[in-house]
Parts: structure tokens; sequence; C-alpha cells
């Protein structure tokens, strides 16, 4: 397993960074972000949501050896045009965290749902997303 979601090829791809406290990761404002109106693609938000929840997750289980995480379900609600540089933020309670845990240790596999918001340059609430991970055991 990696050690951080920016260790992926695509990810690196398209330019994600980490973000500052209290936020977690970063799309850097730029011109190949942009869709046909000048704001955020669509497919660049939901790229950083899904990107968000999976570094949150590492930071989460990362020292649980042996698991296959996999993205299950991506809603989304996209609330404002996006400008600019635009960071995540998660919203997960202890209690998912720990009922994760139980579920790995006494059934090898479990669902997650890690709830992402991202706002853009101008602290506008642009997205929200529920990410759905479905975790296993891997059979080695």
């Amino acid at each position: 397993m990696t050690n951080s979601v920016l260790d992926l090829p695509f990810n690196q791809f398209i330019g994600l960074q980490t973000a500052a406290q209290p936020h977690l990761l970063t799309l850097p404002a730029g011109g190949q972000y942009l869709n046909h109106l000048g704001t955020v693609h669509a497919s660049a938000l939901l790229a950083l949501a899904e990107a968000t929840s999976g570094e949150f997750l590492l930071q989460q289980i990362g020292q649980i050896t042996g698991i296959i995480p996999v993205v299950r379900r991506l809603d989304s609600k996209f609330r404002k045009p996006a400008s600019g540089s635009v960071t995540s933020s998660v919203t997960t309670t202890p209690e998912q965290m720990d009922t994760l845990k139980l579920g790995l240790a006494t059934k090898g596999r479990a669902l997650i749902e890690v709830v992402v918001e991202l706002h853009d340059s101008s602290d506008q609430h642009v997205l929200t997303a529920t990410v759905e991970w479905f975790i296993t055991r891997s059979a080695s």
C-alpha cells in the first residue's frame, strides 16, 4: 500500500498537492483545470474529492497491513462554481473508524463512507461528496 495518494501516477499527473491544515489536499489554480465556463471542471473536483477520501483513510488505517481499499460509490453535490485553487477537508466520526477497524478485524472486510468538502480560493463551499470504500484483507 502507498504512503500517500499523492504517490499515485494519476494524482501526480493532475497535480494534486498536500494542503495546509485544517485542509487535507489541494488542487492548485491553473488553466488546465477549467471548463467551458472558465470555472474548475467537475472531473477535477471529483478527482480531488476521491483522492482526499483515500488520503484520509491512509492516515487513519495506513498502519494496518494487508488490506485492499476500493471505491465502491461516489455521490456528489455541486454547490457553486469553483475558481482558483480548491482545498479539501473530511468529516468522518470516530465511531465510523471504530466500525471499520472492527469489521476488518472480525470479518476481514468493511464499508466506510467518507464525507469530503471542497472549498475554492474565495472560501466558497463548492462540492460535498460521499465516497464509499470497500476495504478487504488481501488473500495472501
